[in-house]
């Protein structure tokens, strides 16, 4: 059963293109057939058939990137998150990408590991555990102790996914473009899988997250309660990656029992927020990848970040802009609000948008930034906002769109706001957000 599984994986190129290929031709024969038979379908029968169609397409959309990890895995990842971009259908179908995958076989692993550090194992480590503890999109993750007694973690990335990035990335395409899935025009989405195609270049280069874990750490010096792993240079690469081991508790599994009251708690979540604050409006680099297994926390009020392979980075314009947006929502300037959206790109323009809509929607968005406690753990906001979309004239969402400009920006807030679900936090967020919009950026 093993061997027929490593079959299934492609590890090259080649054999991506032929999973790939594969699969947008069945698609595109079902699509196909789809609409001549819609030609002698009623109204209803036709819809009922778009949506079996759409379940079908993402099932087998999410099948297949699951099975071969790399760039069209991660960026189904991210596709389950963008319901503006994806139908319902789809994007339900997507998130069982967010789990864990399975890993690679260690041989695999184990080359790779070698021909990147110009050693063998043995020469490399003084001890190396053949099973990771992790595994994901792009790459997975080992425990190890080096020659000199330090206990680290080692990220070794897949073969061949970053030579495929270009030729997956056009399949996906492809895929999501069949039948007209898509509902925004052609220029927002190429912005879009453009910000996504470079966010993965960069993930891919493991000097790059070298180096951005010794600019956040530097950043972050002054906070002794937010601990980033150091860098083993010498046993680092393109593609692996050393850094020291950080222990601490799983997010499923802070609670009263492994010693988190609900002050820590609330603590934890303060903490959390005034940092992504701080790294958004003054650093102007976020780390952006808000998954639970890239978080871990402390009895004590400490927070662990691991994996800043996904780290945006905001020209100055773009984050004045996003301060500006936040201020115009605060202060309920639903005419200048409107402006900036369209500034962002975020609101197509030759169109109009009253004032009550957005009088509705930032009071439903802004229902957890109050002055008064928020109770994140029986937050129903996820719901209400399904529930308003629902509510909402379609030509009204359609003068909506995604914008490349804050795309993983959004990622980062939604994220996170599970997170403050799952913590279980309970506060008052508005004098957080303030000092966030106040903060003095770096130079």
């Amino acid at each position: 059963m093993a061997d027929d599984r490593r079959r299934k994986r492609p590890t090259t190129a080649t054999g991506r293109l032929f999973r790939l290929t594969g699969m947008t031709t069945s698609i595109a024969t079902r699509v196909a057939g789809h609409q001549v038979k819609g030609l002698f379908q009623s109204d209803i029968a036709k819809a009922a058939d778009r949506e079996k169609l759409l379940q079908h397409i993402g099932r087998e959309v999410a099948a297949t990137l699951g099975e071969m990890k790399g760039a069209v895995m991660k960026v189904g990842q991210i596709a389950s998150q963008m319901q503006d971009i994806l139908p319902k259908e789809i994007s339900d179908q997507l998130k069982v990408l967010q789990n864990a995958s399975a890993p690679m076989p260690f041989h695999v692993i184990r080359h790779q590991l070698e021909r990147e550090l110009g050693g063998t194992l043995d020469q490399l480590f003084a001890d190396f555990e053949e099973t990771p503890f992790a595994a994901a999109s792009i790459g997975q993750v080992h425990r190890a102790t080096t020659h000199d007694g330090d206990n680290v973690v080692v990220k070794v990335q897949y073969p061949a996914v970053k030579e495929s990035i270009d030729s997956d990335m056009k399949h996906l395409r492809r895929i999501l473009r069949l039948g007209s899935l898509l509902k925004v025009d052609e220029a927002a989405l190429d912005a879009v899988f453009r910000e996504i195609r470079n966010q993965l270049h960069e993930e891919l280069d493991y000097r790059q997250e070298a180096g951005n874990l010794k600019h956040f750490r530097d950043f972050h010096h002054d906070q002794p309660w937010l601990v980033i792993p150091q860098v083993f240079d010498e046993l680092s690469s393109e593609k692996v990656l050393t850094l020291s081991q950080e222990t601490g508790i799983a997010l499923d599994q802070v609670d009263d029992d492994h010693g988190f009251d609900q002050a820590t708690r609330n603590l934890l979540g303060e903490r959390l927020f005034d940092a992504l604050g701080q790294q958004i409006f003054q650093l102007r680099a976020v780390h952006c990848d808000p998954h639970p297994g890239n978080f871990a926390f402390r009895p004590d009020g400490t927070i662990v970040i691991y994996d800043f392979g996904a780290v945006k980075r905001l020209p100055p314009q773009d984050a004045d802009l996003l301060r500006n947006i936040v201020h115009s929502a605060l202060n309920q300037q639903w005419e200048h609000l409107d402006t900036l959206l369209m500034q962002l790109g975020a609101r197509k323009k030759d169109t109009q948008v009253n004032g009550q809509f957005y009088a509705t929607w930032i009071a439903l968005l802004l229902r957890a930034f109050d002055d008064k406690p928020y109770d994140f753990g029986r937050s129903e906001l996820h719901t209400d906002i399904l529930r308003q979309v629902k509510r909402t004239p379609l030509e009204q969402m359609l003068k909506f769109q995604p914008s490349s400009r804050s795309l993983l920006i959004e990622r980062v807030v939604s994220g996170h706001y599970w997170t403050m679900m799952k913590l279980g936090v309970n506060t008052a967020f508005r004098p957080n957000l303030e000092r966030a919009l106040e903060v003095t950026p770096d130079n």
